[in-house]
């Protein structure tokens, strides 16, 4: 399997966050679409199903990743 670049897996996460918290504020169209495409890439880029395993496996895969990272349990 190719492995993205911890760069752009950390500019996914960055840009996923970012567009979700406008989601919770503003719920326009253009931002949750936004997000769909980039929670789309973000499965992709770590041959995962769903945008939460999506964003655990990307953390994993980031510089300063720790194995016991108990991201997992975080709400």
């Amino acid at each position: 399997m190719l492995m993205a670049h911890p760069a752009v897996l950390n500019d996914l996460v960055q840009q996923y966050e970012t567009l979700r918290a406008l989601n919770a504020s503003e719920g326009s169209a253009e931002v949750q679409q936004r997000m769909d495409d980039v929670a789309y890439t973000l499965c992709i880029a770590t041959g995962t199903a769903d945008i939460d395993a999506a964003l655990i496996a990307a953390r994993h895969q980031l510089p300063g990743a720790r194995p016991e990272d108990d991201s997992l349990l975080a709400a």
